[in-house]
């Protein structure tokens, strides 16, 4: 079945030929016609499927029809989603497939001033795409009225569950007409989820698209053994191999983002960290740029790990280890989106090899493992230009990421 094929408003079909889309996904041919008829869906489908598309389509037909009989104004529909930057991409999906129909989309979220983002929605939207701390304040004051909202989705619904926002989402209904469609999209599912989404949907088309291997066919994803303080040398090499790649880098914290992407320069290898402690326009900034390919390398946290589709991303490299079994599969995930080809290599040391046992446990197979010969270890390490370094600036650096680490103990410690 192609698009044409469609019961779909004309604007759309003329967005999607524009993109090259001809044929849905799997997701999206599950997903479409029960959207369509208003059923509420549960669905559970890898990273990288294409499940934004999957329910902008079938919401900006059924939005753009009732547009054209004159319904009351007002948000019609909601998207809730765990952070900014998905915020933002979905928000682009539904400007872009709805270019051509009478449909308004907007999103907002925290990190940026709210006046702007009220004016905008003083003028009025269709779709609200948010995250929920700024939904919640902008609602409280009365700036987001949510009463006369026909669709609720929530977006990459496991993730927003780890960050601990079932109570938000549970008091959100307060907010929302009970009779409405509900949209559940999720990458992975566990009991927990589950019990969550079945008491927020009716009678529910639940929808799977989970083959053995939560980690796409098209992705070669392999694990290396290499001790802590040898994996600057290793990600030196790779980089430097392949200069022309866009290459993801995965750190634990901000403070190793910014340790790792110093250990680059000081190599010689231009590099942007990205990471929830920087301000909302810095990150869309690098961000962009890393979209574009004017930046090569981006050295980041898990802020980037999920739903954020970047472009021919050749390489990511776990550079530690993620501290969620299931986030070692969004993160892969960055590479090998839609039908490209991607590679993916993870650092494994002596004191993440438990973590490693538990992500296998979790993929229900092992890691391909590659094997680094002594001879060829001990070059890496040798022919680094890190040994041409400064060595008074090494322990400068050493001296300030203490600091910050002791600071952030600190921190954690006073929250608890």
């Amino acid at each position: 079945m192609i698009f044409d094929d469609y019961s779909i408003t004309a604007g759309i079909k003329t967005s999607l030929a524009k993109l090259g889309y001809r044929r849905p996904t799997d997701i999206q041919f599950k997903s479409i016609p029960p959207i369509l008829k208003g059923e509420d869906v549960l669905a559970i489908a890898q990273t990288g499927t294409g499940k934004t598309a999957a329910f902008a389509i079938p919401i900006i037909h059924q939005l753009h029809v009732r547009k054209i009989k004159n319904r009351a104004d007002g948000i019609k529909c909601l998207v809730m989603v765990p952070t900014r930057e998905l915020a933002i991409q979905i928000h682009q999906v539904f400007e872009t497939i709805g270019k051509h129909t009478s449909v308004k989309s907007f999103c907002v979220f925290g990190g940026v001033e709210e006046g702007p983002q009220i004016a905008k929605l003083e003028n009025g939207v269709d779709v609200l795409i948010a995250t929920p701390g700024r939904m919640f304040d902008l609602a409280s004051r009365g700036f987001i009225k949510l009463n006369r909202t026909e669709i609720l989705i929530l977006d990459e619904a496991d993730h927003m569950l780890d960050l601990g926002f079932i109570k938000d989402i549970r008091d959100l209904m307060t907010y929302l007409p009970k009779k409405r469609q509900t949209l559940f999209f999720s990458a992975t599912i566990n009991e927990t989820i589950k019990k969550i989404a079945y008491s927020l949907v009716t009678n529910a088309i639940r929808i799977q698209i989970s083959p053995k291997d939560p980690v796409a066919k098209n992705i070669d994803h392999s694990v290396a053994y290499i001790e802590m303080d040898d994996k600057r040398f290793f990600l030196e090499r790779l980089l430097k191999e392949h200069a022309e790649s866009k290459i993801l880098v995965f750190v634990r914290t901000k403070v190793r983002c910014e340790r790792v992407e110093k250990a680059m320069e000081r190599v010689g290898i231009p590099s942007k960290s990205l990471h929830g402690g920087m301000e909302q326009d810095d990150r869309k900034r690098v961000l962009d740029s890393f979209r574009k390919g004017d930046t090569k390398v981006l050295i980041t946290t898990d802020v980037s790990a999920r739903g954020i589709d970047i472009p021919q991303v050749e390489f990511v490299v776990n550079y530690d280890l993620p501290e969620l079994s299931e986030n070692y599969v969004h993160r892969v995930g960055r590479t090998g989106r839609a039908k490209e080809k991607g590679q993916a290599v993870t650092f494994c040391s002596e004191e993440e090899k438990e973590i490693l046992k538990e992500i296998e446990s979790f993929l229900g197979k092992p890691i391909k493992r590659l094997e680094i010969d002594k001879d060829d270890y001990s070059q890496t390490i040798d022919f680094s230009d890190e040994s041409h370094a400064d060595w008074k600036s090494l322990i400068s650096e050493h001296d300030d990421f203490v600091s910050k680490e002791n600071v952030s103990k600190r921190k954690k410690r006073k929250k608890k």
